[in-house]
């Protein structure tokens, strides 16, 4: 039924306030009625008729509770981006891991903590520590890290950050403790930074605490301020020492090569002259076997050859030849020094200042023809005796 229709009091319109009589509805019963229904819906308003004042204070009262739920539920939308995962902690235990997007979590029941998994970060560390062979080194090294697991991150360690620095430290030394002190000071740097990764690395597994080590840099490594200076003498020394075997090991790569031409050239020679002297050798063991022959065919020819050439090859040597005759007081001198060239003039063959072969022959024979008449001569008078 309308409101409008008739059926109300004294035949009038029916008024949906509850008034009986006609006319404009009363405001303040309609507060007082909207104060009822939400008192009831929320189990504390009072029954009956009240003062309009209350009824005004209950609806603005619902009005701020209804703004609260909406400002509350849009409070709990947030965004993720493609670099960061948030951990959910509902009413403080872990309730969930979530991926980039818009996501959605009611306020004060759920705690979200995001956490930013590709950033680079980097964390630095100086040791004073002992080697291998008991010295003291100084040791600058950084780490770069990520954090790949957010949960192990942010619930597994108290702080997993000063977790890291204690085991970079325990890593470091026991690595740089296991090497002597040359290595760390020169070319083992980059050897130490793989082995401190890898140690380090596992230290942060055992420990779950969700970071991955990226790359490890030994930044500098020094001795102490201390003794600074002796190990710059050391240091010296050992680059004199290097500079000493580069000197030696070029001087060798020079002398070397030389020695072994010098060396190969002298059994060159002494190959060249054994063939020499077994040609010579040869030469001179045919010739004797001919002149064998040729003697046993006329003795007395190749006999007075054999001693004119032996003449022949003296008096070449020779520029004075004294020939006592035996059994008479001449001696025969010969000035061979005034026919043949001085040692400073040359020598040559058929010219004015020396004698050829042929001449020298002829000397040899009137020289021999001179023996031979003294030789009668001193023969004749000792018959004639």
């Amino acid at each position: 039924m309308s409101w409008n229709e008739p059926g109300g009091g004294n035949n009038g319109p029916r008024d949906p306030w509850g008034g009986g009589n006609q006319g404009p509805p009363d405001l303040d019963e309609a507060f007082k009625k909207l104060q009822q229904s939400i008192a009831g819906l929320f189990g504390g308003g009072r029954r009956g008729s009240g003062p309009a004042k209350g009824g005004m204070s209950s609806a603005l009262l619902g009005m701020v509770l209804g703004g609260i739920v909406m400002v509350w539920g849009l409070m709990g939308f947030y965004q993720l981006d493609e670099q960061e995962r948030a951990v959910v902690l509902r009413f403080g235990e872990y309730h969930a891991t979530l991926t980039p997007g818009l996501q959605w979590n009611p306020p004060l029941i759920d705690e979200v903590i995001t956490v930013n998994t590709t950033k680079v970060r980097a964390a630095g560390l100086r040791e004073v520590m002992l080697t291998q062979d008991e010295n003291i080194v100084e040791v600058s090294m950084s780490v770069q890290y990520v954090i790949s697991d957010p949960q192990n991150f942010v619930l597994k360690v108290r702080d997993p950050e000063v977790s890291l620095q204690h085991a970079a430290q325990s890593a470091l030394r026991h690595v740089v403790g296991g090497t002597t002190m040359d290595l760390v000071l020169t070319e083992g740097r980059a050897a130490i930074a793989f082995e401190v990764r890898d140690k380090l690395q596992q230290y942060l597994n055992d420990y779950t605490t969700g970071i991955q080590v990226s790359k490890i840099n030994i930044d500098e490594s020094k001795p102490p301020a201390q003794v600074q200076g002796a190990f710059d003498d050391v240091i010296k020394a050992r680059e004199d020492e290097e500079r000493v075997k580069n000197e030696a090991q070029s001087y060798a790569n020079g002398i070397v090569p030389e020695a072994r031409g010098r060396a190969q050239r002298m059994l060159e020679e002494s190959n060249a002259y054994r063939d020499q002297v077994i040609a010579k050798a040869d030469g001179e063991a045919q010739r004797f076997n001919q002149l064998l022959a040729e003697y046993r065919k006329a003795p007395e020819v190749t006999r007075e050859r054999l001693y004119i050439d032996s003449v022949q090859s003296v008096f070449a040597n020779t520029n004075k030849v004294m020939v006592d005759v035996d059994g008479g007081n001449n001696v025969l001198y010969l000035p061979l020094d005034k026919m043949v060239p001085s040692a400073g003039e040359p020598r040559t063959l058929g010219g004015r200042s020396g004698m050829n072969e042929r001449e020298m022959r002829e000397i040899a024979d009137q020289v021999t023809e001179q023996l031979r008449r003294d030789l009668d001569a001193a023969a004749a008078r000792r018959g004639g005796r």
